[in-house]
């Protein structure tokens, strides 16, 4: 009989499946998929959380390109060169901050700049490549003079600005305006308990009461103190939840070391085109079916239950690189077929294994906890030496400025992980579903009914032995 464990592993695998597949279906199915009869359009929208389009790299979408230039104050005494450094880092965690994005941030001649954002409009990589991002919180005075806003820490003076606040900023929804969410150093916190124990001594209509939030010296937000601040706080005031996002991306990131100015921009076409898309997914479309096909005239009916838990890791994969967001290039399509063919092989070990222990006469419950157990080892082993390869490849790539090659890195480690999961859970508790049903006393369709001797062919070994 089915344990109940089983049935609730079930259950949960045909639900975790269900939100993938509505997480990665297509908005335009008719491209990917024969016939016009399947449902198209973006889909469902959950609060701020809206389905959007898998992302794509340069390659196959195009993209945004920008070169930007230092534009120090005529005060600035530091070393431009180091600043540069750093602000090409900055610039690269921002527009990695939620995914890998494949970009290209490089430093050039003449104290510049060039970043290629795959799959971003021109407006869009301008808002959150090319601002400083310097946070800074301000009060009103007695002279009613907007001043920044200070404390005093270990007997220094010090402004309240976005170095104070961990890098963890979220962004989030309220009511009909978007906000980002912060959390304050222990520095931080000192000084947003002072300064708003100094607000509240005001009272609730005095403008000395507000307090207010500038990035880049212009105003983003402001709110009247209604208790004392110290560790935690929120920023209001966001038209949308996207810059929200992009604000929360931009603080923790880190604000540049000095100013940028962008010099050129322009759209970036794709090399490949949406051609070369649509034949990528046919071809992986073709090769899942030739996959599930043999396993299913070889294996019987545990390939047909492989088969459906292919179908699962391949829409698990896919949610994982959609919601991440993974930007997809044509190399990081070629990893995630390479992870499917892994998927294939930890199936068919475990097959194997179950056919042996079918054959010694084990029922196929026991069969089936035998087959696993033995086959592990060995699946194990295959895709930790695949995982060290992908942080191998990953450590080169971000050495030399490969982006192609992390991408495919780490697309190819995401997809062992999930076939991993697809194989030694789902195909599994599909598997223990088929215990204690008819199917489960048939050997036949496990492929496993005992091998006859030949006839005469124990007189012919007698013979030899004589």
């Amino acid at each position: 009989m089915r344990s109940t464990s089983t049935i609730a592993l079930f259950l949960f695998v045909v639900a975790l499946t269900a939100l993938a597949a509505v997480a990665v279906w297509p908005s335009q199915p008719e491209r990917y998929l024969p016939g016009d009869f399947w449902p198209s359009g973006r889909g469902i929208k959950i609060g701020g959380w809206e389905r959007e389009t898998m992302r794509l790299g340069l390659d196959l979408r195009g993209g945004s390109y920008l070169v930007l230039e230092a534009d120090p104050p005529e005060s600035y005494e530091g070393d431009l060169g180091e600043a540069l450094e750093v602000a090409r880092e900055v610039l690269e965690r921002r527009v990695n901050e939620f995914g890998v994005s494949e970009a290209e941030v490089q430093s050039a001649s003449g104290n510049r700049l060039t970043v290629q954002v795959p799959g971003m409009s021109l407006t869009d990589a301008q808002n959150l490549i090319g601002k400083t991002a310097q946070l800074e919180f301000r009060v009103i005075n007695d002279a009613n003079e907007v001043i920044p806003a200070t404390g005093v820490v270990d007997g220094q003076t010090l402004t309240m600005t976005g170095q104070y606040l961990k890098s963890n900023t979220y962004p989030s929804r309220i009511s009909t305006t978007y906000a980002v969410n912060f959390e304050t150093t222990g520095t931080g916190a000192t000084l947003m308990e002072q300064i708003t124990t100094r607000a509240l001594q005001y009272p609730e209509n005095d403008p000395r009461r507000l307090l207010l939030i500038y990035l880049d010296d212009q105003e983003i937000s402001s709110a009247v103190v209604q208790s004392v601040i110290s560790s935690q706080g929120q920023i209001t005031g966001q038209p949308s939840f996207t810059e929200s996002r992009n604000l929360s991306k931009q603080l923790n990131a880190g604000a540049l070391p000095i100013p940028l100015k962008t010099v050129q921009s322009s759209e970036v076409s794709a090399t490949l085109g949406e051609d070369s898309v649509r034949d990528s997914v046919h071809a992986g479309e073709i090769g899942l079916l030739a996959v599930a096909l043999f396993m299913i005239l070889y294996y019987r009916l545990p390939g047909l239950l492989a088969a459906l838990a292919l179908g699962v890791y391949t829409s698990l994969t896919l949610a994982v690189f959609k919601l991440w967001p993974v930007t997809l290039t044509l190399s990081g399509i070629a990893a995630f077929v390479l992870s499917v063919g892994m998927a294939v092989d930890a199936n068919i070990l475990i097959f194997e294994r179950m056919k042996e222990e079918l054959r010694r006469g084990r029922t196929l419950n026991s069969a089936i906890d035998v087959g696993f157990r033995r086959a592990w080892t060995s699946i194990r082993d295959s895709n930790v030496s695949t995982f060290i390869t992908c942080l191998i490849l990953y450590w080169f790539g971000d050495q030399f400025g490969a982006a192609l090659v992390k991408g495919f890195a780490l697309t190819l480690a995401i997809g062992v992980g999930v076939s991993m999961f697809s194989a030694i859970t789902v195909t599994r508790t599909f598997l223990k579903m088929v215990v204690g049903t008819p199917l489960a006393r048939n050997h036949w369709l496990f492929n496993a009914e005992e091998t006859k001797p030949a006839a005469g062919g124990r007189a012919a070994t007698k013979a030899q032995e004589g």
